[in-house]
């Protein structure tokens, strides 16, 4: 019992560390975009009016590389530790990302924003020291079967009908004018992939054990839920970074899909099977925590900022 115990807390400190390498990246790569997308749509037609212009845009490229690399070493932290542990890291690329802006993109950091930053900093060290351990998973087929739960299915279900509706109905209306609409989108998506990404990186881990997951036809569907996820969620979050303000995406898509990726992993992994009320009423402070960080790093945003040009209001607003 002993061993599988410190066996658990190492693969939780590989994950710990994947994953504060992810959001460091991450982090990075908002504004790089951010960077890109602005160059492009100076040239041609912007990402956020349906343009495709940044697709030939060395500088958006680079940070969707910077992405993808941390987006990798995220994928691999799922395959170590439990979601509730990995997920709420992702509030330190909101710091990465908001402290960037504000000396790159001159989007500027108040002090309350500062101060956002501290308590995403408490929060997720109080998840970080009170994380439950990984359950042990022999075979993809184990998880497939915790995939195919009706608790699961049912959500799943709900997930794909929302994105559904909000593409087909809701995107046309009030893409340009309301992120939440943007935001939504991208981050029910993500909880899906979160979950697909974490059965694949299990696979992985098991295949380079020595016991080959590849042969399982289970395998492959959830790599293809991966590619489909992503493919959205990229789609979508470009049109958002474009229109939006990146110091306001960051931390609302943050909170919006970190919420939905616990919930998804509550179900489908029940990461909290194992832990008493204690541990989990300790984990859900440092997650409220997170969120009042996030909260305020959102509404304090715009303080100290001048207001846009009067000719950039009109040319946004058409």
């Amino acid at each position: 019992m002993g061993i599988e115990h410190d066996l658990g807390n190492a693969d939780n400190i590989r994950g710990l560390v994947l994953a504060l390498s992810s959001s460091f990246f991450i982090g990075t790569s908002f504004i790089v975009k951010k960077k890109g997308l602005k160059k492009a749509g100076a040239s041609g037609v912007r990402a956020g009016s349906g343009g495709y212009s940044y697709l030939y845009e060395p500088l958006w490229w680079a940070g969707m590389i910077t992405m993808i690399v941390g987006e990798a070493a995220n994928f691999a932290a799922y395959a170590f530790a439990p979601a509730i542990l990995v997920t709420p890291l992702g509030a330190l690329s909101i710091i990465v990302s908001a402290v960037l802006a504000h000396f790159i993109l001159d989007e500027k950091l108040h002090i309350f924003g500062i101060l956002g930053c501290a308590l995403c900093v408490v929060g997720s060290t109080t998840i970080v020291l009170h994380a439950p351990r990984e359950r042990d998973i022999e075979s993809v087929k184990q998880v497939w079967y915790l995939a195919t739960e009706p608790g699961f299915i049912a959500y799943s279900c709900v997930v794909l009908l929302l994105v559904v509706f909000l593409i087909v109905r809701l995107v046309p209306l009030y893409g340009q004018t309301h992120m939440m609409v943007y935001v939504v989108i991208c981050s029910l998506m993500g909880s899906l992939t979160v979950m697909s990404v974490k059965t694949v990186g299990i696979a992985l881990k098991l295949t380079l054990e020595g016991a080959n997951q590849f042969v399982y036809v289970q395998t492959w569907f959830f790599l293809f839920v991966v590619i489909v996820c992503v493919l959205v969620q990229m789609n979508y979050l470009n049109k958002a970074l474009d229109t939006f303000n990146t110091a306001v995406i960051s931390p609302v898509y943050y909170v919006m899909f970190t919420s939905f990726t616990i919930l998804a992993s509550m179900i489908m992994f029940k990461d909290w099977d194992t832990q008493n009320a204690s541990q989990i009423a300790t984990e859900l402070c440092g997650f409220v925590t997170i969120l009042s960080g996030t909260f305020l790093l959102h509404k304090t945003n715009d303080m100290g900022n001048p207001p846009p040009p009067e000719e950039n209001t009109r040319n946004n607003s058409s």
